[in-house]
């Protein structure tokens, strides 16, 4: 990215070598200032200050400045300092302009870079519909029949029958905006009618969830492997106090849904109270951007600190120390816990906002850093809570769940407190520590089902998919979540799509689901 090799080495020092969020941070914040214009007024710093903070802290200047003549400068707008700071990280000045446009003046760095990365990937190799591979098939099983034919996939007959949320120039998936899905919880949402291709009917149910900003093609490709359901894009903002935009692909009933109670908070003040004796005006923050495997330094919390620490309660800091503050406090989550004082959100505040028990990721040898990793990849309990409530009446008397990419157990949570029992669930999930945590809430929630917990989603194959459901009855309902590692914006050096090394097993959730629909079928 140009950087220069002294510039890394500091990065590096600052943040250690496996902190490669921090680091990319630390290399955009020092070539920002490498070349920021001449500073037009001097910041005072005390003594003590390092010579690099020192210098940080006087490369804050007001950017609209230009000469000593002018008169004061005007604000700059949200949207211009946007544009600034795309344009400052190497993006061009069309590729902001595009993004703002189409993702809106009030979206996040982060979804901007997302957009941008996904358009300069479709640039580079754009995947069409009819150049993708055939779905994978599973092993030879007798009476499946229907499904072999099934797999046999017309292009042009899904041109003329795509669904609405297919763009008719590029037969790309849009994302709406806002992204409300098929309805949420005291929203007012027109009323939507949605037909269900013949082969995605259930039972059994499926669930499938994954970023809603990845790649051009990836959810035309998603939606097309899970039978063309068509999408549903929701940002959790409508659930809880954070942003969490993702799409959902399933067959489960789309009417008479119902939300967990008590409804979690919906701003920052309501979830925090403490934070608003703290809260500066200029900070305008009322909702937290999606919550990430990582959180910010106590080195970037400590220089935030110090850019502030000058300026009294009745003199705001200016315009480029608020922007750069902003910048940090939005990309990091970062909230106000004293004067002058950032800090990132605990571990606990996070189980909050996602909607799990508190301390659900806390103790048995799990450190910080794994809590945070587990929580960051996982589901908004009360956002998939609402999509599953339609289960509730359907499975009175529990429910046989087979949970794929099961994380920390998002799906199995959410069921839990809608009150529908869980009698029998396979749980897959390749992290010791995300498999742990599932079974001390499995153990401390009294659950009297059988839980089965498995490593590798590949080595779920069809025989033992058979021994399963001949041992449980079959499965009502598949849920997962397959790594979003290839497909999320903040990753700017292995975003490959669905043939990236991890997100590539979006395609065993589609194996292992065309298995369980198949033994089904045969079984009847």
């Amino acid at each position: 990215m140009g950087f220069s090799a002294k510039m890394v080495t500091k990065a590096i020092e600052e943040n250690g070598e496996e902190n490669t969020n921090s680091i990319l941070e630390t290399l955009l914040t020092l070539s920002a200032l490498e070349n920021s214009p001449p500073k037009q007024q001097h910041v005072d710093t005390d003594e003590s200050f390092s010579e690099y903070e020192g210098s940080f802290l006087d490369d804050f200047t007001d950017l609209d400045s230009d000469s000593e003549n002018e008169g004061p400068a005007k604000p700059v707008s949200d949207v211009d300092n946007k544009l600034m700071f795309l344009v400052d990280m190497g993006y061009s000045e069309d590729e902001a302009h595009a993004a703002i446009e189409r993702c809106g003046a009030h979206s996040s760095i982060a979804e901007l870079t997302d957009f941008i990365s996904a358009a300069q990937i479709s640039k580079a190799a754009d995947v069409l519909l009819g150049d993708l591979p055939d779905r994978p098939k599973p092993k030879n099983l007798d009476g499946c029949s229907k499904l072999k034919k099934r797999r046999h996939y017309d292009y042009k007959a899904w041109k003329k029958k795509k669904p609405k949320c297919f763009d008719d120039d590029d037969e790309t998936i849009r994302l709406p905006n806002p992204m409300l899905g098929f309805g949420v919880p005291n929203e007012l949402c027109p009323t939507v009618q949605r037909k269900l291709p013949e082969a995605a009917i259930g039972p059994p149910y499926f669930y499938y969830e994954n970023v809603a900003l990845a790649p051009k093609g990836v959810w035309n490709t998603i939606s097309r492997f899970l039978y063309d359901v068509e999408p549903e894009f929701v940002d959790s903002k409508h659930f809880c106090a954070a942003a969490r935009k993702r799409g959902y692909v399933h067959n489960l009933p789309i009417h008479n849904r119902f939300p967990l109670l008590p409804m979690p908070p919906h701003t920052i003040h309501e979830a925090f109270p403490l934070t608003r004796k703290w809260w500066p005006s200029w900070d305008t923050r009322t909702q937290l951007n999606c919550l990430q495997t990582c959180i910010g330094s106590a080195r970037l919390t400590d220089r935030i600190r110090k850019a502030l620490e000058d300026y009294d309660s009745e003199r705001d800091p200016p315009l480029t120390v608020q922007k750069f503050v902003l910048d940090q406090c939005r990309k990091w989550n970062l909230v106000w816990v004293g004067k002058n004082k950032v800090a990132p959100l605990e571990p606990d505040e996070v189980e909050m906002l996602l909607g799990f028990p508190k301390n659900h990721t806390r103790g048995g040898g799990i450190s910080r850093t794994d809590r945070y990793k587990s929580l960051g990849n996982s589901f908004q309990v009360d956002t998939v809570a609402y999509h599953l409530s339609v289960l509730k009446d359907m499975f009175p008397g529990g429910i046989n769940l087979l949970s794929l990419f099961s994380g920390i157990g998002g799906a199995e949570v959410a069921l839990h407190r809608l009150g529908i029992p869980l009698k029998n669930v396979v749980s897959v999930d390749i992290s010791e520590v995300n498999r742990n945590i599932v079974r001390s809430w499995w153990e401390q929630t009294n659950q009297k089902g059988t839980l089965i917990d498995l490593a590798d989603v590949q080595e779920l194959d069809a025989d033992r998919l058979q021994y399963y459901m001949n041992l449980f009855g079959g499965f009502d309902l598949v849920v997962g979540g397959s790594p979003c590692n290839n497909l999320t914006g903040s990753n700017r050096y292995t975003r490959d799509g669905l043939e990236g090394k991890e997100s590539i097993l979006f395609y065993d959730y589609f194996r292992i689901l065309d298995l369980v629909k198949c033994i089904a079928t045969k079984t009847e």
